[in-house]
């Protein structure tokens, strides 16, 4: 298929958390206008913002798609709902988070759509599992790699590779 390459990031800090990530890629994968590409190792990560709070399980993909960057929220949203997604307290606990980070090299900034998502280049647990599966990957509004703006975070949160 032809399109344009995104990464996706996924987290998840309620129930079985490692299954909720796995069941959210499951469901990726299975969506029409979508091709899996890769998929990172997953990783427990501790809470940033609300920090009274479970460690998350996150991980990052990369698909190609043909669908738009609105449509991609949508679907990405839907999948969140049919999980059970309930959005009560920012940066609360969640059952599943999808979090669109890039969309090529397309920046956007409408509708409540913003991407690159704002806050990757502070994150750890964005960039560690990001950095496994496109290291040369350009940010598009800072021109630098995934993996030089992991090596200038300042984040020391718990970023730990799970190992099965």
């Amino acid at each position: 298929m032809d399109g344009i390459i995104c990464y996706i990031g996924i987290g998840s800090n309620l129930g079985d958390s490692l299954k909720n990530c796995r069941d959210a890629v499951d469901a990726i994968s299975r969506t029409t206008g979508i091709d899996l590409e890769a998929v990172s190792s997953f990783y427990i990560t501790e809470p940033v913002g609300i920090e009274a709070q479970n460690y998350f399980v996150n991980a990052v993909v990369e698909i190609k798609t043909a669908l738009s960057p609105e449509s991609l929220l949508q679907v990405l949203q839907n999948i969140e709902n049919s999980m059970g997604r309930k959005r009560e307290v920012k940066g609360g606990p969640r059952i599943i988070d999808l979090d669109l980070l890039f969309y090529g090299q397309d920046v956007v900034n409408e509708n409540g759509l913003i991407i690159p998502h704002p806050e990757i280049h502070k994150r750890r647990f964005v960039l560690e599992p990001l950095c496994e599966i496109a290291s040369y990957f350009i940010h598009p509004s800072f021109g630098v790699s995934i993996r030089g703006l992991k090596e200038r975070l300042s984040d020391k949160k718990v970023v730990e590779k799970i190992t099965e």
